[in-house]
């Protein structure tokens, strides 16, 4: 043997195994930034070590069937190709998920570059730096908003790690508008509370559902229930309907209010007593003059709108014990105090006291805060 030999093995078989690791990494990368830029998503390791193997195989075949074509030799048994073909596998095998990782960086950094608008994956700090872009990466745990119905799981997982890519030069409040309208407008959720400091790091994400159907806009001790009835053709949803029974001597059973008509079958809200006693019968209805129905109005507004209502609880000797109404950033529209009844749109003025109960509209982030120093202690830190 010619070539010179480091532990036994030769500078040659060492060139040409470094060589295949290479072959191997880079065949990794080619795969990991197409399957990125296919899928939208990281390639499986799996898939990047089979794809590092196969490269390898491929030559290593190749070379033994030229030389078998060429010299009429066929070495692929003897000890020598059987301890190389083996090492060229194993780092083949080693440097698949090197050249995953480096691939799926570089394409991630690319279609940021490019202004893609969201990616699975870390931006590099070069794009970042000179790039127009700045990345928004979500956290791995994505909360429930507690005043909204729970998000489903699949949707939490497909937003948790989630890097979103923006314009540079927003301000922090800009860029988390940004964030709140992609996550609703891209993956379908009704309410988003984020925190994103200056730097645009994500310290706190949560998502909720917006409620659906007739049942959030009933009030208490109320029920929707269907009846079979041909209501007046001017009548419309709100409106005030007396239920009478049919035959030639009607009986009015109930007074109700008017949901939605379809054909025959008419839903009516009313009270519970009387919804069990009218549910699935036939009957006539008589339209009253009536003004729109306040609570109704206002829970249909609140439902479409970015706030929603929440009670929160101050407490004794806490942050906000002591302290007025026009200190809270927000719209407090009732005070329960512990020994007494609700006190509706309360002056500004009002001092709050220990066990009061507060209820507020705000949108999400606002009412975690507001939580947040009700129940602090002015020795804890913290606060708005």
């Amino acid at each position: 043997m010619t070539a010179q030999t480091l532990f036994g093995v030769s500078a040659l078989a060492a060139a040409r195994l470094l060589g295949l690791t290479v072959l191997a990494g880079v065949t990794t990368g080619v795969v990991a930034l197409g399957y990125r830029w296919y899928f939208r998503d990281r390639v499986p390791t799996g898939l990047a070590v089979l794809a590092a193997v196969a490269a390898v195989a491929l030559y290593l075949n190749t070379k033994s069937a030229v030389t078998q074509v060429l010299a009429g030799q066929s070495e692929l048994f003897e000890m020598n190709a059987i301890l190389f073909n083996s090492a060229a596998f194993a780092l083949a095998t080693a440097a698949g998920p090197v050249g995953q990782r480096i691939g799926d960086r570089v394409a991630v950094s690319a279609f940021a570059a490019a202004g893609a608008r969201e990616v699975t994956g870390e931006v590099s700090q070069l794009v970042q730096a000179v790039g127009r872009v700045v990345a928004v990466t979500l956290p791995e745990d994505v909360s429930d908003i507690d005043e909204y119905e729970p998000v489903e799981a699949s949707v939490k997982d497909a937003i948790a790690g989630k890097t979103l890519i923006f314009p540079r030069r927003l301000t922090v409040e800009e860029l988390r508008e940004r964030v709140v309208n992609r996550l609703k407008h891209d993956h379908d959720v009704g309410y988003v509370d984020v925190e994103v400091e200056a730097d645009g790091t994500v310290t706190y994400l949560a998502v909720g559902r917006r409620l659906a159907g007739i049942g959030p806009t009933l009030g208490p001790g109320t029920a929707a229930v269907a009846v079979t009835a041909d209501p007046p053709n001017s009548a419309s949803a709100g409106d005030v309907v007396q239920v009478w029974t049919p035959g030639e001597e009607p009986e009015r059973v109930a007074t109700a209010e008017l949901r939605a008509t379809a054909d025959d079958t008419v839903t009516l809200a009313l009270d519970e007593a009387d919804a069990d006693r009218i549910a699935g019968g036939r009957y006539r209805l008589l339209t009253l003059p009536s003004t729109p129905s306040a609570d109704r109005e206002f829970a249909t507004l609140l439902r479409a709108a970015d706030e929603t209502m929440a009670a929160i609880r101050v407490t004794p000797d806490g942050a906000l014990d002591g302290a007025r109404l026009r200190d809270i950033d927000a719209t407090v529209v009732a005070v329960r105090p512990q020994d007494g009844p609700a006190e509706p749109i309360p002056s500004r003025d009002r001092r709050l006291t220990g066990n009061d109960w507060l209820y507020v509209i705000a949108r999400p982030e606002t009412l975690r805060r507001i939580e947040s120093d009700a129940a602090r202690t002015p020795t804890e830190p913290g606060g708005s």
